[in-house]
């Protein structure tokens, strides 16, 4: 007889949600000879599917500009669909906020930098994440105002 209190956590699909690129000033824009400014925006969204399943999403956006113009602006939600159950309510967070991210991350990083390449630019590398010290900062974050939410960022 199999024991169904035992604790699951299976990776279901990953998948991308989402992708966009924009090149507002082109073609004059391409002409500049002065270096891009870079910025990136992360941010890691969690919502119930069914019971038991849960589509955790990490988005991206990427940000090129030179002075006040855009080169060009990326936007990439990488997301994945992960059973977890018998899971202690006080562990559920952390999962959603730290596992199921890590293993998310990857795809959304070659995604972004395939994206940017096929556009014809050098592509932009991610880089690396902590995701527990981020979630850590996050919850950091919140203890004053219960209940907020906030996206990571990072520049």
């Amino acid at each position: 007889m199999a024991d169904n209190d035992n604790p699951v956590f299976q990776v279901q699909r990953v998948y991308m949600k989402e992708a966009s690129l924009e090149q507002p000033n082109s073609p004059a824009i391409l002409l500049e000879q002065e270096q891009p400014g870079v910025d990136i925006q992360l941010g890691v969204e969690a919502q119930q599917a069914a019971e038991g399943m849960y589509e955790i999403c990490v988005a991206a956006t990427v940000t090129t500009k030179i002075k006040d113009k855009t080169v060009f602006l990326v936007e990439v939600k990488q997301a994945g669909i992960f059973e977890i159950r018998n899971i202690p309510a006080d562990q559920m967070q952390p999962v959603m906020g730290i596992a199921c991210p890590q293993i998310i991350y990857p795809y959304l990083r070659a995604n972004v930098a395939d994206l940017i390449t096929r556009a014809g630019f050098p592509p932009v590398h991610l880089a690396e994440i902590n995701f527990q010290a981020m979630y850590e900062q996050q919850q950091a974050d919140q203890q004053p105002a219960a209940g907020a939410s906030r996206i990571i960022t990072s520049a």
